[in-house]
């Protein structure tokens, strides 16, 4: 079983990938569905399961999202490498711009534990690290620093509060 860091803390993954452990059945709970797949069809996928989630590649463009994000639980950013980072801009246009409020996760091979602080501060609430990191590394990383110089996506939801 996949164990992620939500919300700083350390859970079990409720989610399944598409194709993984009889995935993509009907009557699914929690799916995540590549958004290739997901463009055509998107109907039928939130058919198939009781919650639905999308995996955005790099080079996805955000906006294709528009028009679905009322419809998803869940919305998957992939680092494929340490050295990506279209994630952390996905991630603020995501909180901030298309307003998404639902679970934001950080997956792939370049989610790394040093990374933890910066992937919050863009609007991750759930982190899923590269395997052979460790989640209590990860969750001290979370409280490395205690002030910045440009709010983070939290502040500015909250701003927005505020505001309107």
């Amino acid at each position: 079983m996949r164990h992620i860091l939500r919300r700083r803390e350390v859970t079990a993954d409720d989610w399944r990938y598409l194709g993984e452990d009889g995935a993509g059945a009907a009557g699914a709970t929690a799916l995540i569905v590549p958004l290739a797949q997901l463009r055509g069809c998107a109907e039928d996928w939130r058919l198939r399961a009781a919650r639905l989630g999308v995996r955005l590649a790099p080079a996805d463009a955000v906006e294709d999202l528009t028009v679905l994000l009322p419809f998803l639980s869940l919305v998957a950013v992939e680092f494929p490498n340490a050295s990506e980072g279209r994630g952390y801009s996905q991630a603020r246009l995501l909180r901030g711009r298309l307003e998404f409020r639902g679970e934001l996760r950080a997956v792939g091979a370049g989610v790394r534990q040093d990374q933890v602080f910066l992937l919050a501060r863009c609007g991750f609430d759930a982190i899923e690290l590269a395997p052979g990191e460790d989640f209590a590394a990860a969750r001290r990383a979370l409280h490395r620093y205690d002030v910045s110089y440009q709010p983070g996506a939290p502040q500015l939801a909250l701003r927005r509060q505020r505001f309107y």
